[in-house]
């Protein structure tokens, strides 16, 4: 048997990976699989029953196709990679989302699509409205709003807002999370499909909701237009503007439409009307916008005839299965309240036996403490009568230091008397002393004075009585007496010292007044020492006695601690008069 003569074998299935808006699935498939039995499985899994408005979505090189439901899976342009992945997204948009969208799945795998689109910008939405919106995708997330449970920053982890809304105000986290919580809190008793249905409601009037957009040409050579597909009819539009389209063709007012390779004709109904050409960069681009056309156009058909029996018994179901939870919801919400009255009534009476035992517990404590405190004024109450004992003891000890202490103050008052006497006289004596001082001042003025004056007389009396001398004396001694011999020098000498001998008449009188002055001076000093002494002996008697005084009040105030209250009086020397004295002649001595 040849090796080569055997055909490699060929898998009989194949994997499939399914991302869903919310959930991730991994199929086995079967080779002959057409892409309706994938579709029709992933359905099944989701329990999804309103299927026409989905698809499966795979990535082709730079654009992206639907998968065919009437051909084989790997037939068609799927990735080969194992396994394979498709998207499993909304592929057409209802024209009223609260009339066709029944069941709660189908409200809730449109409201994640369109909540990613806004949020990824796909859809342009104005800032109050992205705020309204957030506020209802936070009460789908979360239920009703409890401040208790829902603090501030609850929602720092959640997108809610598109970039473009965050950057366009300069506003913080905390802000923006203020603004949707005040909407948020509206919301109370919504369920979680009602405010996904209210999301999708408002989302719906934005005008780029539900369309896909592909870029076109009018021509082969101009590229400047854009091409939208929605639930109403074809839209064209200025590459800078998707909100507003130049030119719609409803999809009543289409006859026909069709493509041959890149270009594509659009048909009027009305045959005065031109025909509408244009072209595309791919085939397969004009593949899938006929694709969109037939299938949004069959869908506008279908909504405007009666529904199917399926689609009646599917509303049929919806309705009761949405009167039947909002039945439970009332029934669940009243049980919650009566649940939350009760609990309250709960913590109520909680916090009233709380209240009773602390009662209890501060009246037993409050027993106790009176005990104790009866037992603590009885232990006082002797302890007092005992201290009042021994206070009237020192009462009376004090009564009796008082008494001395009066002894020794008028023993000290008269002590002040006799040396306030001392120093009058002291400042007498002063005063005297200082007169004396003075009038002997003048007098020796005086005497230097005239001691001054009779030096100069005599001085002038000498020079006169020299000059009288010289020239008088030789003519004298020449008519009185014989001519003697020449006497010696000393002789001469002698005899001029002679003759003024007898003019120092007034030299002893001034040596005996100088004397006197000297000897005043003397008994002068003699007594200023003695009345300094005596002042120092004063001053310090005047110490001593105000040391003494001190001791005293020291110990009067040791007998008024002890006394506890009880204070007698000082006997208090004003120090101007105690003083006063002592400073009146330690400024004469000063002045002297």
């Amino acid at each position: 048997m040849s090796i080569l003569g055997l055909k490699k074998k060929q898998p009989k299935t194949f994997k499939v990976k399914v991302i869903t808006m919310d959930a991730e699935m991994e199929f086995s498939c079967e080779v002959k699989w057409k892409g309706k039995d994938l579709f029709d499985l992933v359905c099944r899994t989701v329990g999804l029953r309103e299927t026409w408005f989905f698809g499966l979505r795979y990535t082709v090189k730079d654009t992206y196709a639907w998968l065919k439901p009437e051909k084989r899976v790997l037939d068609q342009e799927v990735p080969k990679d194992s396994p394979i992945t498709f998207h499993f997204l909304a592929k057409f948009f209802p024209e009223k989302v609260e009339e066709e969208l029944v069941q709660e799945i189908t409200q809730h795998l449109f409201f994640l699509q369109v909540k990613k689109q806004i949020l990824d910008e796909e859809i342009f939405c104005s800032p109050e409205a992205s705020v309204l919106l957030a506020s209802y995708a936070v009460q789908a997330k979360y239920g009703d709003y409890d401040p208790n449970f829902h603090k501030p920053g609850f929602l720092a982890q959640d997108e809610l807002l598109p970039k473009r809304v965050l950057m366009q105000y300069q506003m913080t986290a905390d802000m923006w999370e203020e603004k949707i919580t005040a909407w948020y809190a509206e919301h109370r008793g919504l369920a979680r499909d009602e405010a996904e249905m209210e999301y999708l409601k408002i989302a719906q009037d934005l005008e780029m909701y539900g369309v896909s957009y592909f870029e076109i040409t009018q021509n082969k050579r101009d590229t400047d237009l854009l091409l939208g597909v929605d639930a109403q009819g074809l839209h064209i539009y200025n590459p800078n503007s998707k909100l507003t389209p130049n030119k719609s063709f409803p999809w009543s007012g289409i006859r026909n439409i069709s493509y041959s390779e890149k270009e594509f004709t659009i048909k009027p109904l009305d045959k005065k009307k031109d025909v509408f050409k244009f072209y595309s960069s791919q085939l397969r681009v004009n593949k899938l916008i006929l694709q969109l056309c037939i299938g949004n156009h069959d869908l506008f058909m279908r909504r405007r005839k009666v529904d199917s029996i399926e689609v009646q018994q599917m509303k049929a179901q919806a309705k009761e299965e949405k009167a039947r939870k909002k039945m439970e919801r009332q029934i669940l919400a009243r049980e919650k309240q009566m649940r939350e009255e009760a609990e309250r009534a709960k913590e109520e009476m909680e916090r009233r036996l709380f209240q009773l035992q602390d009662e209890a517990r501060l009246a037993n404590e409050a027993l106790l403490r009176s005990e104790e405190t009866a037992d603590l004024l009885a232990e006082k109450a002797q302890i007092a009568e005992e201290e009042a004992k021994l206070l009237a003891h020192k009462a009376a000890e004090a009564e009796q230091e008082r008494q001395r202490l009066e002894v020794a103050a008028m023993k000290t008052k008269e002590e002040k008397r006799l040396m306030e006497q001392k120093m009058r006289e002291a400042e007498q004596l002063a005063v005297k002393l200082v007169e004396q001082s003075e009038r002997r001042l003048k007098e020796a003025d005086h005497l230097k004075q005239d001691l001054t004056e009779a030096k100069d007389a005599e001085r002038r009396a000498k020079q006169k009585l020299l000059e009288i001398t010289k020239t008088t004396y030789p003519l004298i001694a020449a008519y009185s007496a014989p001519p003697a011999p020449p006497a010696p020098p000393e002789a001469a000498d002698f005899a001029y010292e002679s003759a003024p001998a007898r003019l120092d008449f007034k030299d002893s009188d001034m040596k005996r007044l100088s004397m006197e002055i000297e000897r005043e001076r003397l008994e002068y000093m003699e007594k200023s020492k003695h009345l300094q002494d005596q002042l120092k002996e004063l001053k310090s008697e005047i110490e001593s006695l105000k040391l003494e005084e001190q001791q005293q009040q020291a110990s009067l105030y040791n007998l008024h601690s002890e006394a506890r209250g009880y204070i007698p009086e000082p006997v208090y020397i004003p120090h101007s008069n105690r003083n006063s004295a002592y400073m009146s002649q330690m400024a004469f001595f000063e002045e002297v």
